[in-house]
């Protein structure tokens, strides 16, 4: 039976994508293998928001070289954001750079990875008109989690001007709310108990579909997220991620009418200063992220919320970084994602706009804010200690102590909760009480209510 190895690095969009692949590629009758020297078709999934994430691609293609030199017959593709029309094309130098690659798919482009594949079963999958990415409709991912990321709308149209994903990833299309209700029926079918819709922007779902509501001119998150919410065996929705000018009023409120859609939230910042976020092209105030902020947490009291900050963007001063740094010591988030800027070869940003914050200081003020999220993440998290928290059980291993399983999983609010109990009692999937006794910024530690 021939086999496949497929790598993946990013975001969940990518965690995603590899999952629909696999569930193609075992239609088209391939296993698995966690071996690439195993394998016949090895995938790179990969990422180019960051440096360190194209790196890390680089860095794996360069090891897979031998395997192609040892077997001419070994089919290699590299998918996801690091392959732009450039580099599908061939005009890219990493192309000649890594000339035994058989071919560079931009993402969602499954049938350009399947296409290299010669098997009996090929023809009748490629006749269908399931040959395209999240828009491969009745391939839906074999999950063996209780928890799934189903992509709900693909692109952006935003355009910041540091970012590549809209050059990679192309303009928003949402995918049909049917489409997508079959698609989280089959995984809670298999045993999936909580999703997370996804997006670039995910609040941008259904601009480009027909409208639920006839007070409407198109459907929206909510109107998706009430279609989903009757599905017997499934307990939690969650949403990823959050662009500010996109959270309407009635998408939020409509949310909050729905007990199944969890009390959490990612909500990206990128900067506390105006100046910045003007030349980030972001298309929001800081005092329309507060005011969007304000509206989550007055319909969710208990609400978590993340966010993430750039710093050293291009331009930024000293004070504009206070300015960051003062608005994440007053809103006080859950977690803050925080990554030091740098280049994407091709965006507004890496052709217009020099990158003159020096790398040490960009790293100190990385750190600053580090320093100040662990504590403002401890001090959160203290409030749940000697409660009860409600768990969905997602990982289970062997404990260091005899007779005892190490079980992980998260709470409504996205707290990471790790707790003991005998072998057996309980596995994945499960939903629980746990009393916390005892925290730590990043986790709780607890018992069996």
């Amino acid at each position: 039976m021939p086999q496949y190895h497929i790598w993946t690095v990013g975001c969940q969009v990518n965690t995603a994508d590899s999952a629909k692949l696999a569930a193609g590629l075992r239609r088209l009758g391939m296993d698995p293998t966690d071996q690439p020297r195993d394998a016949d078709l090895i995938v790179l999934n990969t990422c180019a928001v960051r440096q360190h994430a194209e790196d890390k691609a680089q860095a794996k293609l360069g090891s897979l070289k031998h395997l192609k030199a040892a077997n001419p017959d070994l089919r290699i593709a590299v998918m996801g954001c690091m392959v732009g029309p450039h580099t599908a094309r061939g005009d890219d130098p990493i192309t000649k750079r890594f000339s035994f690659v058989d071919t560079w798919a931009q993402p969602q482009r499954f049938d350009q990875v399947v296409s290299l594949l010669d098997l009996p079963s090929l023809p009748e999958l490629l006749d269908t008109d399931d040959d395209g990415g999240e828009f491969w409709p009745e391939i839906f991912p074999d999950n063996t989690s209780p928890t799934a990321y189903v992509p709900v709308i693909e692109g952006c149209d935003k355009f910041c001007t540091y970012c590549i994903v809209p050059l990679r990833r192309g303009r928003e299309r949402s995918r049909p709310i049917s489409e997508i209700a079959r698609e989280i029926e089959a995984h809670t079918v298999r045993g999936v108990r909580e999703v997370t819709l996804l997006g670039q922007t995910v609040e941008a779902y259904g601009k480009d579909q027909p409208p639920v509501d006839p007070a409407m001119d198109h459907a929206d998150l909510s109107d998706l997220m009430r279609a989903i919410h009757g599905l017997p065996h499934l307990h939690r929705i969650r949403q990823l991620t959050s662009y500010p000018p996109d959270m309407t009023d009635r998408i939020l409120e409509g949310m909050a009418e729905l007990p199944k859609v969890c009390e959490a939230f990612s909500l990206p910042v990128q900067a506390g200063s105006d100046d910045v976020l003007t030349n980030m092209r972001r298309g929001y105030s800081v005092a329309q992220f507060r005011d969007r902020v304000d509206k989550v947490r007055s319909l969710w009291p208990e609400v978590s919320i993340s966010t993430d900050v750039i710093v050293g963007f291009p331009g930024e001063s000293e004070r504009d970084f206070q300015d960051s740094y003062d608005l994440l010591a007053e809103m006080r988030f859950d977690k803050v994602h925080v990554a030091a800027y740098s280049p994407r070869t091709g965006t507004f940003a890496q052709k217009q706009q020099p990158d003159d914050v020096p790398h040490e200081l960009k790293m100190e003020r990385l750190h600053r804010i580090e320093d100040l999220q662990r504590d403002i993440s401890f001090q959160i998290n203290n409030r749940y200690l000697l409660t009860d928290v409600e768990v969905l059980l997602e990982s289970t291993k062997r404990s260091e102590q005899e007779g005892v399983e190490r079980h992980t999983g998260r709470t409504r609010t996205m707290k990471l909760v790790h707790f003991d109990a005998p072998i057996g009692q309980h596995q994945p999937g499960d939903m629980l009480d746990v009393t916390v006794t005892s925290v730590g910024a990043w986790s709780l530690q607890g018992v069996p209510a």
